[in-house]
């Protein structure tokens, strides 16, 4: 699976990406597939690896925020395809 998902800290100002920075952290170390952007982090593995990942993220950005809003979206497809999905669309651009 392939799940992407944002941590949003609350309450500590404008400038987030210090507490951002130590959710994408956590995902890093993991070891799992992931790509960041700049709304979303994607991981990809199983459920009982993905879950505890975002659950450690999101409480590393917790722990220093009052408040954080968490948005997942999910691709359950079998197989994943963090970098497949996205080099099919390259493909498909680069024929056109």
């Amino acid at each position: 699976m392939i799940v992407a998902f944002s941590v949003t800290p609350l309450g500590v100002g404008e400038h987030l990406s210090d507490l951002v920075s130590d959710a994408v952290r956590v995902v890093r170390a993991s070891g799992l597939p992931n790509r960041t952007d700049a709304l979303f982090t994607s991981v990809e593995g199983e459920w009982d690896e993905v879950m505890p990942v975002i659950k450690q993220a999101v409480e590393a950005v917790t722990a220093r925020a009052p408040r954080s809003l968490l948005v997942l979206k999910a691709d359950l497809q079998p197989g994943g395809g963090l970098e497949s999905k996205v080099a099919s669309v390259e493909r498909r651009l680069e024929g056109h």
